[in-house]
């Protein structure tokens, strides 16, 4: 049986997530464009050194396992390879604006899929809340809209599969009853194996990475290492903050985690930043604060269940 997560706790998760997810964006940038390092790989990478890690937490007794069947993980696992492999096919396919709108449907697709297959209610307020959000990720990704037909159906399917996989990251861990460590801790070396068979599908063949390997100094190993660690971290993150909260704050979370980073460039790398586009960032905090505002209102009821987390 699990306790209510404490605002700290919540709050500090949400934190790590963003300050770990920025950071990787950047350092992942630099990866792949300076050393060609490909994507899926690296992704896969990250979550065997998310294994390793987990494996020595386990070992200093931060968390002990939890025998769960394998076959209950595999749709986890199936469903996240699938926003991995969607999600890079849509940034191929796509402008990085168009790909920015379409995500955006997965905050409303994780409420239809939610209030349809797991008897979730959402307030009137907390839906609205989506209205400003879509109105300022249009804002600031318009003059980046570049709609095609094959980049809408692999952004489509990437929403879809994203979706679910959020609202399985918090449903495993009730319908399991373990927390967020013990679930990641069968996910990430299953993730891991079946990213492996992907991998020469949608990137470069085996051979060729291994040729490749030679020309990547001890630098860019060790920026690859480092990443895989803050991406323990993010992966950590999420789990913490789908477990305790929901998939709809941990969305709130990604479209503030977007504005900071379209922020962080303007101020420290004197990115462009338009009127439009810093509309677009006031329209999409506006969403989330009053988003935050609605849902601590309502997670403040006048009887309180020990064992039970609101997944709204």
């Amino acid at each position: 049986m699990h306790s209510p997560p404490s605002n700290s706790f919540v709050t500090f998760a949400i934190v790590l997530n963003i300050v770990a997810s920025i950071s990787i964006v950047l350092l992942n940038k630099w990866i792949y464009t300076v050393h060609g390092f490909p994507n899926v790989s690296l992704t896969c990478l990250h979550f065997i050194v998310t294994t390793v890690g987990l494996f020595v937490c386990q070992k200093f007794n931060i968390f002990q396992p939890k025998s769960v069947p394998i076959f209950k993980m595999v749709p986890l696992a199936l469903t996240f390879c699938g926003f991995v492999v969607f999600t890079n096919l849509s940034l191929e396919s796509n402008t990085v604006g168009t790909y920015q709108l379409i995500k955006m449907l997965t905050t409303p697709c994780i409420m239809v899929i939610q209030t349809m297959f797991y008897t979730k209610t959402f307030s009137t307020s907390v839906k609205l809340t989506v209205v400003p959000i879509a109105v300022g990720v249009f804002l600031y990704s318009y003059y980046d809209i570049k709609f095609n037909l094959l980049g809408i159906f692999y952004a489509s399917i990437g929403v879809l599969v994203t979706s679910l996989y959020q609202v399985w990251v918090g449903e495993k861990q009730h319908e399991l009853q373990i927390n967020s460590m013990q679930l990641l801790y069968y996910q990430a070396p299953l993730s891991a194996f079946l990213l492996m068979f992907v991998i020469p599908f949608i990137e470069v063949p085996v051979n060729s990475i291994h040729g490749a390997m030679g020309h990547w100094d001890m630098n860019t190993l060790g920026a690859v290492f480092l990443s895989g660690v803050i991406a323990f971290c993010v992966n950590l993150s999420i789990f913490w903050i789908i477990g305790n909260t929901s998939p709809m704050t941990y969305n709130m979370a990604g479209h503030l985690k977007f504005c900071v980073t379209l922020l962080m460039g303007w101020l420290i790398f004197h990115d462009s930043l338009s009127f439009l586009q810093l509309s677009g960032i006031i329209f999409t905090l506006t969403g989330v604060t009053v988003y935050t505002h609605f849902k601590l209102k309502e997670q403040s009821p006048t009887t309180q269940l020990p064992t039970v987390v609101d997944k709204s």
